[in-house]
């Protein structure tokens, strides 16, 4: 009886029967939004309203952290948070302060509790966007691009509902201008322009104009132009792009790049991008590889215009496939999978067979008549690189994440990507370079079907040295014990990057400074650290860590209880605030901070050589060392004075006192030559290429008490050591510190 409640249940929270049906498949979700729901009723006494069943599902096919569950639906059920907004900003706020207890006031500011927009504030938003482009709109009337006064107007209002911006963008504009006119479907007149050099592939913004067909090696047929003229209609000229990524890994930093020129090239033309999972594959995809995939590109910075799902149109594909067989465009074939494999194949046996023999066959497959590899549905062509009729749809028993068991027969990519992209209305299919092979599929296919055709264009990938992104090579290192998961901080995934305390906007930039080119781009991994540097250095606050300490007694500290030491949060700029920590009679410095005997050059604690502590305004001068049994040194006693009571020390240490205890993990790269997947250079294979210092943990690390409330991926510099971030395995009483990197740039490590 529970899945007859349950169903009962979801309808009433507004979902369809069809998507309750779907949600019941799901276990994980369907217990999550049970709870959700059940205690919604209870909270509001009475049923739920659409809009709120609405969010509770958003929430619970969202929410990774279930302890949370509780907390936020008290807060959805009561509308204290009411817009999609609010909740995305809400799940970003208990992803990022996983531990308790959170802190209500923070997190209301944060997330935009209580906040109501009324529409009047929307109205005022909307007319002074209008305003400020009004004799544009004037002049360009509906070619005029919509998208920047809904951006600019959302951008006033961050908690507002965006349908009703939308439609108050829409209402005033048929108020300023009417009702579209002939004039207004006419083409932009075209601003003349240098025509790129044929190698210059970065794309141009004269979809504007529908000029984006006179791309080079774009495919024109008599229907392109109408075809054009209604797209145009649809966007009124706007960018469209798309990132397209398969939910069947975790994203690596050549994602990052495809990431950043996807959205970036999008919002560097007033236009949108969507997030759309390329979901055709159900044997290899996990729900946690949507969730980790949307968190990676949030945390890039970057919001999707919409999420789409290949799967979205699992319906209009497959009647797209019907239409090509009856337009003699595709047939159904038996060869097996080695028989297609390779290039400058001999044709298929069945190429030449009647449409109705393929369409009664095709309706078999769909039907479930045919055992997996006993029947595919080929397209008629031949492509760039000589492979022949490529596959267009397969059989899988495997039931699909999204549309449960409905299709036994799923699309392929050469298939699918380019139909997702003309229904989206996408202007720039932006894609890697050993996607040019596949671009005579991608235009063929939408012409064969008289569809708007998008264009293609291709860039080169983004690899580092001294690195794997293989999701096939990362779970063999995973197997290995090499490293302990998809985002161990030695990893090159943007899982891993985040971990180790990579800021997203090193990312951006390092992927700005790469550029975009034609060819492939193998860098360095110091020049991405370079960027991280950059970013740190003006954001991670300082604080004091000593990773092998030695104990220092002051025997004339000059007070009977501790200093209150005040210590500038960014030396170079006081205006940023300061922490205090205390300054004792015991302090601990580093070992490597003192030596019986200096050698020429050292400058640090020696006999007849003082040294400052930093930020305290005293110097320690050696009196008494005291050593173990075994000979070694086990703490030194020192006397102390002003530092501007005498001659000024060679050098300033730092040091800690009344100091908390933790682990620090230091990373080194994870392979010791710069190609580890190359053969000549490691001919045992990348697992013999392992680094066996790529980890050293300092379980006693000693830091300073102005840490003790950092929370998961807060960052410091520790002076004099480097960049550090607080990890997500950190507790209450044990916090946990990785070393992002080094102060100074060492080509040769990472």
């Amino acid at each position: 009886m529970a899945a007859p409640d349950s169903l009962a249940l979801f309808t009433g929270l507004g979902l369809s029967e069809l998507k309750a049906r779907e949600t019941l498949k799901n276990a994980a979700l369907s217990t999550q939004l049970r709870e959700a729901a059940t205690q919604a009723q209870q909270t509001l006494g009475s049923t739920i309203d659409k809009a709120t069943g609405t969010l509770l599902y958003g929430l619970a096919s969202r929410l990774r952290d279930t302890r949370r569950l509780s907390f936020l639906v008290s807060y959805v059920a009561r509308k204290k948070i009411h817009t999609e907004p609010q909740l995305s900003a809400a799940l970003e706020y208990v992803r990022s302060h996983p531990l308790d207890p959170i802190d209500t006031s923070d997190f209301e500011q944060e997330c935009g509790v209580g906040v109501m927009v009324t529409p009047e504030q929307i109205e005022e938003a909307v007319e002074a966007t209008i305003n400020r482009h009004r004799s544009q709109l004037l002049m360009e009337r509906y070619r005029f691009n919509m998208g920047l006064l809904m951006g600019e107007a959302r951008a006033m209002l961050k908690w507002a509902d965006g349908k009703m911006i939308k439609h108050e963008v829409d209402m005033q504009v048929l108020h300023l201008l009417g009702p579209k006119v002939e004039a207004d479907l006419q083409k932009k007149p075209k601003v003349a322009k240098a025509r790129p050099e044929e190698t210059d592939k970065t794309p141009t913004k004269d979809v504007e104009n529908g000029e984006n067909y006179k791309t080079p090696g774009y495919v024109t047929t008599a229907h392109t132009m109408d075809l054009l003229k209604q797209h145009l209609e649809i966007t009124g000229g706007q960018v469209r792009t798309r990132f397209p990524p398969e939910p069947n890994g975790i994203l690596h930093i050549g994602h990052a790049k495809a990431i950043n020129f996807n959205f970036g090239y999008a919002k560097a033309n007033s236009g949108i991008c969507f997030l759309r999972f390329d979901d055709t594959n159900p044997e290899k995809e996990e729900a946690k590889f949507f969730t980790a995939i949307y968190d990676m590109v949030t945390w890039l910075g970057y919001t999707p215009y919409k999420v789409t799902y290949a799967s979205d149109y699992f319906d209009q594909l497959y009647a797209w496939a019907l239409e090509l067989i009856h337009r003699g465009q595709a047939y159904v074939c038996h060869q097996r999978g080695e028989e297609l494999k390779g290039h400058n194949t001999v044709p298929s046996p069945w190429r030449d067979r009647p449409v109705e023999e393929s369409l009664l066959l095709f309706e078999s497959m769909r039907k479930g008549k045919f055992a997996e590899g006993e029947a595919t549905l080929r397209m008629k062509l031949v492509m760039e690189d000589g492979k022949m009729d490529p596959v267009a749809y397969r059989v899988k028993y495997t039931p699909h994440h999204r549309t449960g068991d409905k299709w036994c027969i799923y699309p392929t990519y050469d298939y699918t990507h380019c139909l997702c992209d003309s229904i989206e209305h996408i202007t720039h299919s932006l894609c890697t370079k050993e996607f040019q092979s596949r671009r005579s599929s991608y235009f063929w296919l939408c012409n064969a079907l008289d569809v708007y055709c998008p264009v293609q264009w291709e860039y080169g990938r983004l690899n580092l040295h001294y690195a794997v992104v293989s999701k096939r090579k990362i779970l063999q290192l995973v197997a290995a014990g090499a490293v302990r998961e998809w985002d161990d901080p030695r990893l090159f995934t943007l899982t891993a990057l985040k971990r180790r305390g990579f800021p997203p906007e090193a990312i951006n930039n390092f992927c700005a400074r790469v550029g975009v080119t034609v060819a492939q781009t193998t860098m360095e991994p110091h020049l991405l650290e370079a960027c991280v540097r950059d970013v740190l250095n003006d954001t991670a606050p300082r604080a004091m860590a000593v990773l092998e300490p030695l104990r220092v007694v002051i025997t004339n500290f000059p007070s009977a209880e501790p200093l209150d030491i005040q210590v500038p949060n960014f030396p170079a700029d006081e205006t940023k605030g300061f922490h205090q920590v205390p300054f004792a009679s015991v302090v601990f410095i580093e070992k490597m901070d003192f030596k019986e005997e200096a050698e020429p050059g050292y400058k640090r604690l020696a006999w007849g050589q003082p040294v400052g502590l930093r930020h305290t305004g005293y110097v320690i001068e050696l009196q008494h060392v005291v050593k173990g049994p075994s000979g070694s040194v086990e703490s030194l006693q020192v006397i102390c004075r002003r530092a501007d009571a005498g001659e000024k020390p060679k050098a300033f240490i730092h040091w800690v006192s009344q100091p908390l205890t933790c682990e620090i993990r230091l990373y080194e790269r994870l392979f010791q030559h710069k190609n580890p997947e190359d053969p000549a250079e490691v001919p045992g294979g990348f697992l013999s290429d392992l680094n066996p210092e790529s980890l050293r943990v300092v379980e006693a690390a000693l830091v300073d008490c102005s840490v003790a409330l950092a929370k998961p991926f807060d960052k410091f510099q520790f002076e004099r050591l480097g960049y550090f971030s607080v990890d997500p395995d950190s507790c209450e009483g044990q916090l946990v510190f990785n070393r992002t990197v080094t102060l100074k740039e060492d080509p040769g490590k990472l």
